[in-house]
């Protein structure tokens, strides 16, 4: 890879540096818009210890729930438990630290730390469990939590489109944690469906620029679906 070109034929080259211990930032929401090859790739590495910064882990079996299969997650960074039992079960026994975080302040930190910003004061969790520790203030009447903002060693995201140069288009819902956390990573790998010659993207619909891009790889994806919900006839 030399100059700008982003673009890596193999997930050994997207992966060069990621080391156990590291904090490592996983773009997504459910199973939609996560980087299925990069996590794959990962689960396969003699990789662990890893801080985990994620909406939420996957599902048994997909997607990070490869790595807590693998017990490669030692902190798991999250606003959801959700639909992983496994995540439950290593949270309850203390296998693995699990720093629940509301999903708007998970997202704001992300976004705060890629925008150079220490951090924040929200409302969110005064008087609560999310709290405590934290430093609070009053401001105009008001209580509020200071957090941390949030960057990691890697950011591992997905996009739909992409040009040699890194440039990033997302598609609809896809586009969720993947582009805050593009810039909130040292290095930041994007896998994505398509990969274009500079100058076939439209300036104007470039979600992430290329500048917050390390390496670009095209992936295959299965897409597979969360939980499909049916109608039966006569229900509303």
């Amino acid at each position: 890879m030399s100059g700008l070109h982003k673009v890596v034929t193999n997930y050994d080259a997207a992966l060069a540096g990621l080391t156990s211990g590291m904090t490592v930032m996983i773009g997504g929401f459910g199973l939609c818009g996560i980087p299925e090859g990069l996590i794959h790739a990962v689960s396969k590495k003699p990789i662990n210890s890893l801080t985990c910064i994620s909406n939420n882990a996957g599902v048994d079996g997909f997607g990070l729930g490869l790595w807590l299969e693998n017990r490669q997650i030692k902190t798991m960074i999250a606003s959801y438990v959700g639909e992983n039992a496994l995540f439950e079960q290593l949270s309850i026994s203390g296998e693995m630290e699990v720093i629940l975080t509301p999903q708007g302040t998970l997202a704001e930190k992300i976004r705060a730390g890629g925008a150079g910003i220490p951090a924040f004061f929200t409302a969110t969790g005064y008087g609560t469990l999310v709290a405590e520790g934290k430093e609070t203030r009053e401001i105009h009447g008001k209580h509020y939590v200071l957090e941390p903002s949030l960057t990691a060693d890697f950011a591992l995201i997905k996009a739909w489109k992409a040009d040699t140069l890194g440039n990033l288009i997302y598609r609809k819902t896809a586009r969720n944690f993947n582009p805050m956390m593009a810039t909130a990573g040292k290095i930041t790998v994007a896998e994505v469906e398509e990969i274009v010659e500079p100058g076939m993207l439209d300036p104007d619909h470039i979600h992430t620029p290329g500048i917050y891009v390390t390496r670009i790889i095209q992936g295959n994806f299965e897409k597979r679906i969360e939980r499909t919900m049916t109608r039966t006839e006569g229900t509303r």
